[in-house]
């Protein structure tokens, strides 16, 4: 995987401190411009800060304003922004699927940093909208 010329902003959402940390130090690897929140209200404090995001990558559980309230919100707010979710629970996982027309991806978790990059590369390229 090519790891220069990547100019996408991600927000990465995650409550998980080791998770959100894990995820944005791969993605700043992979060359990609990261800004992190812990939950979806700083996210949204972020997104309406004026910077424009390509995509959020959002966990599905989180306290206060969840992944999925927190991708409806976006997908109203900030429509051309990407929207990818994450989450290791199948039963919340099958919530993101009822989103099917918001969410370009659902990845498993735990997932590797090769499986990540690779699949938030499809996403950005517009070669993923399959939520699975």
């Amino acid at each position: 995987m090519a790891t220069e010329g990547k100019d996408a902003r991600i927000l990465v959402v995650d409550d998980e401190p080791s998770v959100r940390e894990f995820v944005e130090r791969a993605l700043r690897h992979y060359g990609y411009d990261v800004t992190s929140a812990a939950d979806g209200n700083a996210a949204i404090a972020a997104l309406s800060d004026g910077t424009v995001f390509d995509m959020l990558l959002t966990d599905i559980v989180m306290p206060d304003l969840d992944g999925v309230a927190l991708a409806l919100k976006v997908a109203n707010d900030w429509p051309d922004t990407k929207i990818v979710m994450m989450s290791g629970y199948t039963q919340q996982r099958q919530r993101a699927h009822n989103l099917e027309e918001l969410v370009e991806a659902i990845i498993s978790k735990p997932f590797s940093i090769e499986d990540l990059c690779e699949q938030i590369d499809d996403v950005l390229s517009g070669k993923s909208k399959n939520p699975a």
